[in-house]
């Protein structure tokens, strides 16, 4: 239960409530077929080439990007936030790889999903075992892979870049302490016999489709509970990422 919260939906009538809920599933309508049309427009996005050799550390040794595919034409990359000098994982990474479900569709379809970070392998297979995961984790300790795609940001070894925004812009929008480190996002390529291309990539909120939690608390009346929703005076609300 969450102490000390008084607030709650207004208490009407069916009638009322009937209207009220009309209202708001045409505006659901509005929204399901914009997101059809961006996901459209996503699936007609053009693809960039790789020409750079990646190199990862995995439970077979190290291997190419390529092979993460395991044969497949898809592949998902989670950037997981998982530091060389760190003990354990990120904990918002963490939740969100609880909350996966079975992926065996994917795989059914085409696609294969790992997740990626910068900590050597040993950690992210203890932390893995920890959790008791299954998923393919990769280390990409040593290589330039985190900061060619801004998931870690670090002056001295490439340009600040996150989310699409250059550091001036980040700059400009949330001050001078711009972030340095690690970062979460998502990556997708593509392959063509032997060669992999780049097709997507997400950062900060693009990412909260991976967890279903997300979108089942959307459907309640307080929602996600953070701070950056537009919710009525009194309900429940912590920081977003706090």
């Amino acid at each position: 239960m969450i102490q000390n919260v008084t607030a709650h939906p207004k208490i009407v009538g069916k009638d009322e409530w009937l209207t009220a809920r009309k209202t708001l599933l045409e505006h659901e309508k509005e929204l399901t077929k914009q997101r059809d049309r961006v996901n459209s427009e996503r699936r007609r996005l053009p693809m960039v080439q790789l020409e750079k050799e990646y190199t990862f550390e995995g439970s077979n040794g190290s291997v190419r990007l390529i092979d993460l595919f395991e044969g497949r034409t898809q592949l998902i990359i989670y950037h997981f936030m998982f530091a060389p000098e760190w003990e354990k994982g990120c904990g918002g990474c963490t939740g969100f790889v609880n909350s996966l479900g079975d992926l065996s569709m994917l795989n059914e379809r085409d696609t294969t999903f790992v997740l990626i970070s910068r900590a050597p392998f040993p950690k992210l297979e203890a932390y893995k075992q920890l959790k008791g995961w299954t998923l393919p984790w990769y280390s990409s300790f040593g290589s330039d892979f985190n900061y060619d795609f801004h998931v870690t940001l670090d002056e001295t070894v490439a340009p600040i870049e996150y989310n699409y925004r250059d550091k001036a812009e980040l700059e400009r929008l949330n001050g001078p302490n711009v972030m340095q480190g690690e970062s979460h996002g998502l990556s997708v390529f593509f392959r063509l016999d032997d060669d992999v291309f780049h097709t997507y990539s997400t950062y900060a909120r693009g990412v909260e489709s991976l967890t279903d939690s997300y979108s089942l608390l959307d459907m309640t009346p307080y929602g996600r509970q953070e701070d950056f929703e537009d919710s009525p005076s009194g309900y429940p609300q912590k920081p977003t990422y706090g």
